[in-house]
């Protein structure tokens, strides 16, 4: 079973994503984040300010990530270069991600590129409210990636938003089960793990 989790920068979707491994730790499921597709810095595009967008589906390397994916949906191990924001290229590691009967994606562009939607068994969209949203980018940028306040809010107004706007909203009503991640979310999880393990049960039955 493919599960994919989609939501906006800040909305939790890492967060679900560790939450559900742990839940399942038993099948050992393969955990593939979009993050780690991201292109070198010279090849990003900026916006008029000359500031880098990396909120755009132009911002990850789609081939490489639809390749990756597809051979580890096929039963292969794959080797992917695990991206952590503002670290020089050589000091990112190689992780290796052995395939499994339960695959996690996780990522801005689910469902926008074309042939990652079409694999995906159960979608997962992550609805949270932008104020908080918006706290907890403030938050993580500062403290684990070294970003001004000042910066962190014009990437929300000038990059962020827009791509919420642009390649995630739009697909809201595809996703079969909305996740509510606020006061809901120990209840949305329940209701969550509930149909998730309907669907594994369903699988199984038409395998």
């Amino acid at each position: 079973m493919i599960i994919g989790i989609c939501g906006g920068s800040g909305s939790g979707k890492t967060t679900l994503l560790n939450r559900l491994s742990k839940t399942y730790a038993h099948l050992k499921p393969s955990v593939f984040s979009m993050d780690n597709y991201y292109l070198p810095i010279e090849e990003q595009i900026t916006d008029e300010n000359g500031k880098i967008n990396f909120d755009l589906p132009s911002a990850l390397d789609e081939k490489k990530l639809v390749d990756d994916l597809y051979r580890l949906i096929n039963g292969e191990h794959i080797h992917v270069e695990e991206y952590h924001f503002n670290a020089p290229p050589d000091l990112n590691t190689y992780i290796t991600i052995f395939p499994s009967q339960l695959i996690i994606v996780e990522g801005l562009f689910l469902f926008h590129y074309e042939m990652v939607r079409a694999v995906i068994d159960f979608s997962i969209f992550i609805s949270v409210d932008h104020n908080t949203q918006l706290n907890r980018r403030i938050n993580r940028d500062q403290q684990s990636r070294g970003y001004a306040k000042e910066d962190i809010i014009y990437q929300w107004e000038h990059h962020v938003m827009p791509c919420y706007h642009n390649y995630l909203l739009p697909y809201e009503g595809l996703a079969d089960f909305r996740y509510r991640n606020d006061e809901h979310a120990d209840k949305d999880y329940d209701k969550l793990v509930k149909e998730i393990d309907k669907r594994m049960l369903q699988l199984e039955m038409t395998s």
